[in-house]
């Protein structure tokens, strides 16, 4: 019975733990990231048709989170999120900047399953933890798993287009493969995404921060109605450049671990009573810089899988 209870508490606290930016933030992000595209890319990525697509797209995962879906809904859960804490205990030192390592000097296994493996032997090394690979989450992966499903769509795309055919079936992928990266880019944007503190503070806690199971809903979806303007977040995108990035995974590990670095700050404007109603300058402004980060990576990742999809490859024939 005790197992049975454990196992029930670890899909709540998985379930809770994977709400996203709520459908308003998941729409704005995924908005703004396709409107502040470069006009090198495709139209169709551009459009009003495509900006339409992109919004309604964005909190598509979040759907899939229903009782009469139950395996789909506890299997993608941990792809929502990361414990970075827990996730250092399989990092792998590296020279910062040098061979696609990130800012940070530590890296993480590039595969899904070479981490599932990596966290098995920290599991055993660590018995206390209970760790398991979906505890501590899959969200860089799922990441990095949409965003080359994208850049092979793009790729077909421009053969299809230099042989004269029609591209509107493929368009209709590519813009799925965007709008479903973009709720999981958007995940990483959101701070109690990336942590262990994820929904109420754990552990030693001399600042009296919450402790209360509230604080995750109330910032990402509540705050998110009240405060959030499209307006205010739009200035933020368009100030930051389009850029084609060297090494996605690397750069969104970085990504990752400045939103973890956030977690405190998050806290703290709580307790300051910071996401009440429509907050305070303070809050507001920390809100729409994370959901313009959001929307910034986002587009930078579409732009970088655009271009890359360029390069040349061998194509796949099955089994040699």
């Amino acid at each position: 019975m005790r197992v049975a209870a454990a196992i029930a508490l670890l899909s709540v606290m998985l379930v809770q733990q994977s709400l996203g930016w709520g459908a308003d933030g998941h729409r704005m992000i995924n908005r703004l990231a396709a409107a502040a595209l470069p006009t090198d890319v495709p139209a169709f990525l551009r459009n009003g048709e495509a900006l339409d697509t992109m919004e309604y797209l964005g909190p598509e995962p979040d759907r899939w989170k229903n009782h009469a879906e139950e395996d789909l809904s506890v299997t993608q859960s941990p792809d929502h999120f990361i414990d970075i804490e827990w996730a250092d205990l399989v990092s792998v030192p590296c020279t910062a900047g040098q061979g696609g390592c990130p800012s940070s000097g530590l890296d993480l296994p590039h595969r899904r399953y070479d981490f599932v493996r990596a966290v098995e032997k920290a599991a055993a090394a660590h018995p206390d933890l209970n760790l398991t690979a979906e505890k501590i989450g899959f969200q860089p992966w799922q990441v990095e798993e949409v965003y080359e499903r994208l850049k092979a769509g793009l790729r077909e795309y421009r053969k299809l287009v230099a042989a004269n055919q029609d591209t509107k079936p493929v368009e209709t992928a590519i813009l799925f493969y965007a709008g479903w990266l973009g709720h999981y880019v958007a995940d990483g944007s959101q701070p109690l995404h990336d942590t262990i503190q994820f929904n109420g503070w754990t552990g030693p806690n001399s600042n009296g921060y919450t402790t209360e199971h509230k604080i995750h809903s109330q910032f990402e979806t509540m705050f998110v109605i009240a405060a959030a303007k499209a307006s205010d977040v739009a200035p933020l995108v368009a100030a930051a450049k389009p850029q084609v990035l060297n090494d996605e995974w690397a750069d969104y590990l970085n990504y990752l671990r400045h939103s973890n670095s956030l977690v405190e700050q998050t806290y703290q404007l709580e307790k300051a009573g910071g996401f009440v109603g429509t907050g305070t300058l303070e809050s507001r402004a920390f809100l729409n810089e994370r959901l313009a980060a959001g929307a910034i990576e986002l587009r930078d990742m579409i732009y970088t899988a655009w271009v890359k999809s360029g390069d040349p490859v061998q194509d796949f024939h099955g089994p040699q």
